[in-house]
């Protein structure tokens, strides 16, 4: 095995294209060097498509959130500007003498999880509450917006060959929302309430019906998003705008009002519409990121009985999630609204993403690789 101090130098002078996050509202395809593998980041992956995701948004506009600036990484020791893209599927193209669940020539998606192992949280196996954690894509060391990326090789999967690499690319963002669901008590039998009709709502939608509920509501402001929902068979579609919510999602709940509830928006009316529309002792999960702070009373909480219960990222999800897309139990319908070069992320990904027509969109796919765009 060659190690970076044996490599020769015109493998040191190998690049490649990448986006990379400088500043909120800067993100610029150039050329950087091609990664190396080495003891720690030992798999190398030939990047097939990568999603953009909402957390690149709130970067792109609003960051720095999970990027370093000025203090690097405690895990990567990097600091902006970073690789972005961390929902990414593709091919192994080279392994370290010690990896053995992965070698060259393997499909796969890489579960993009920086964690330092030694924290609490590490050593109870619960890796997502991390207390250095970072994400492949955000942290620094590489991400998916590149046309390489190396990474451990725990956190690499092999996908079936049912899985295409376009849609094996969603199991990143759909394990967020499966995840949620371990993360309110969701059991088979349940009725729920899902707010927002982007990616990572239809997500926990599609989760919730492979799981076994028994009614999914949707609430969501009139968009094409509404026809999304409706496409991933939720049993009704509710916008506060034109209806009283809470009272509708009594009606369908027989007067009692949602088993559980999932906000995805980062809107603080979605969330409190939510809250009202359980059950006393029902559970709200909250999975978005927020750029703002929510006000509300907390006897809205305590009197009643209900959990507001947090969401991060995912653990163990994954092997599950593939299952799932792979047999077709999650059938990821609707999810993948435009494919795109690396060369045109900007203008055609996140302008497009956060401009006037951002509603019509849910995923993104972006690829490095502009022949499979011809496929």
């Amino acid at each position: 095995m060659v190690w970076p101090s044996e490599l020769t130098t015109q493998e040191k002078g190998k690049h490649m294209k990448a986006a990379r996050w400088y500043k909120a509202g800067d993100i610029r395809v150039e050329d950087v060097p091609e990664p190396q593998i080495d003891e720690d980041y030992d798999v190398k992956v030939k990047v097939k498509w990568c999603g953009i995701c909402g957390s690149d948004l709130h970067e792109y506009t609003s960051g720095p959130i999970f990027i370093p600036v000025g203090t690097p990484h405690p895990i990567t020791g990097e600091v902006a500007p970073v690789i972005m893209g961390h929902e990414f599927s593709g091919e192994v193209v080279e392994v370290g003498p010690s990896v053995t669940n992965v070698t060259p020539g393997d499909r796969v998606v890489i579960e993009p999880m920086d964690v330092d192992n030694t924290c609490p949280a590490c050593k109870e196996g619960r890796y997502n509450l991390c207390e250095n954690l970072g994400f492949h894509g955000l942290a620094g060391k590489g991400g998916g917006f590149a046309m390489y990326t190396t990474f451990p090789h725990r956190f690499v999967h092999k996908i079936p060959d049912s899985l295409p690499f376009d849609k094996a690319a969603l199991v990143e963002p759909i394990s967020v929302g499966f995840h949620s669901l371990e993360a309110g008590g969701f059991k088979a039998g349940m009725s729920a309430v899902v707010a927002g009709a982007g990616t990572i709502g239809l997500a926990t939608v599609q989760s919730l019906q492979a799981m076994g509920a028994t009614k999914v509501i949707m609430i969501q402001r009139k968009s094409i998003r509404q026809e999304y929902a409706r496409n991933c068979g939720v049993d009704a579609v509710l916008d506060p705008n034109t209806c009283d919510v809470v009272a509708e999602i009594k009606k369908l709940t027989d007067g009692r009002g949602a088993d559980i509830a999932f906000e995805t928006t980062g809107a603080e009316q979605c969330f409190k519409l939510e809250l009202d529309s359980i059950h006393a002792g029902g559970t709200v999960v909250v999975t978005s990121i927020w750029e703002n702070d929510v006000t509300f009373n907390l006897n809205s909480i305590c009197i009643p009985e209900k959990r507001v219960v947090g969401s991060i990222a995912y653990c163990n999800d994954f092997p599950k999630v593939i299952d799932l897309l792979g047999s077709g139990k999650i059938p990821a319908t609707g999810f993948i609204t435009k494919k795109i070069s690396l060369d045109d992320i900007i203008e055609e990904g996140f302008k497009t993403l956060t401009g006037p027509e951002k509603k019509k969109q849910v995923k993104i796919l972006v690829t490095p690789e502009k022949t499979l765009l011809k496929q």
